[in-house]
């Protein structure tokens, strides 16, 4: 269910609600990839969307050091309840991520699997889980330092 408001006008011409990531301007194109070791930075997010630097948009995602894709909830059997699963962390881990970001949607109904919470504590890793535009926000700090991030991020419910 979308139940953003919509009588405010935003002048960028993005969704009411919208959040765009930092450097983010109207007209601004994502640029080429990330570069080796790493990860790409989230450009804008809202409802259903969500702009990657150097990928197509589309509505959640998988992001490590050096790239990321589309993130298909399928693959590993994905759904709000239990949650994010072992496998959908797995790819992090082995892409080098040490800082993993997760995001549990605009309104946080995603949850995380108490696997996944087990896998990710004998890992090693330093994690975040938050609402999916604070989890940007985090995730695009971490971008801009030497330590390599992985994140999962959902943009809708």
């Amino acid at each position: 269910m979308d139940d953003r408001t919509t009588d405010a006008a935003d002048p960028t011409g993005h969704e009411p609600g919208a959040v765009p990531g930092p450097g983010h301007e109207p007209g601004h194109e994502p640029g080429p990839g990330p570069g080796p070791g790493r990860s790409p930075r989230i450009l804008h997010l809202e409802w259903g969307r969500t702009e990657v630097e150097g990928m197509p948009p589309g509505k959640d995602f998988v992001l490590h050091p050096g790239g990321g894709h589309p993130w298909d909830w399928g693959l590993h059997g994905t759904r709000h309840v239990p949650g994010i699963r072992p496998g959908d962390v797995r790819e992090l881990l082995a892409r080098g991520a040490d800082v993993v970001v997760l995001g549990l949607g605009m309104q946080s109904r995603l949850q995380i699997a108490p696997e996944t919470v087990e896998l990710l504590r004998e890992a090693g890793v330093e994690v975040h889980a938050a609402a999916t535009p604070e989890a940007v926000g985090i995730y695009n700090a971490l971008t801009a330092g030497t330590r390599p991030v992985g994140g999962l991020f959902h943009s809708t419910c």
